[in-house]
């Protein structure tokens, strides 16, 4: 049956049915919440700028895009945002969805935290990062109306989400701290990290071996 939210309708596939049954087993209401917000937020950005958009690879992006950030994944080397985009890939190519397909749920995962790239990508890929950017940095949150905001925030609430977001990301990464160099959450791991130290990309530039 057809759920519609804000004049968004969640595709009623098998396809959707199975990524909402699986992330649904594996992540916190938190990160539930917060990825269902990110699909229709991303899907009203899409349809504002006119943009057509396969829902489904949407809806993929969108709900995978954190998983990275679970128990599963705390003993990862990889940036968090690469396991999602893995699991997301093997999830989808599993049920037949071909590699197109699965490539572009995979970028959109993928670079979901690294901004000024993903916005000239195609709508999948770049429409996963609007609904982030919206949801969490505040960014075209006037792009919204009230009535929207009101009906995403009734169906997937956000209690204190600011601060329970910023756990989040922390024990996502504090077990890899280098993997947060060059993204947005080595800012995180400055802030909430004791003893944390950044690399510095021009000191690895003057560092490096090369003799000259």
């Amino acid at each position: 049956m057809d759920e519609t939210i804000a004049g968004i309708t969640i595709p009623d596939t098998a396809l959707v049915r199975d990524i909402t049954e699986y992330i649904r087993e594996r992540e916190t209401d938190l990160l539930y919440d917060h990825s269902r917000r990110v699909f229709l937020f991303g899907a009203l950005m899409g349809r504002r700028r006119g943009l057509g958009v396969d829902l489904e690879l949407l809806y993929a992006g969108a709900m995978f895009h954190d998983l990275g950030l679970t128990d599963a994944f705390h003993d990862s080397v990889l940036r968090f945002e690469v396991d999602g985009a893995n699991a997301a890939r093997d999830f989808l190519t599993s049920r037949g969805v071909e590699p197109g397909r699965a490539s572009a749920v995979w970028t959109g995962i993928a670079l979901h935290t690294t901004p000024g790239v993903p916005e000239f990508m195609a709508p999948e890929v770049a429409l996963v990062t609007a609904g982030v950017e919206t949801d969490v940095l505040g960014v075209r949150y006037g792009e919204l109306t009230d009535a929207e905001r009101e009906a995403v925030t009734a169906a997937h609430p956000r209690p204190d989400f600011k601060n329970r977001i910023l756990a989040a990301f922390t024990e996502g990464n504090v077990r890899r701290p280098e993997t947060t160099f060059g993204n947005v959450n080595a800012d995180v791991l400055a802030h909430f990290m004791p003893g944390y130290q950044r690399e510095d990309f021009v000191r690895t530039i003057l560092d490096n071996p090369w003799p000259e």
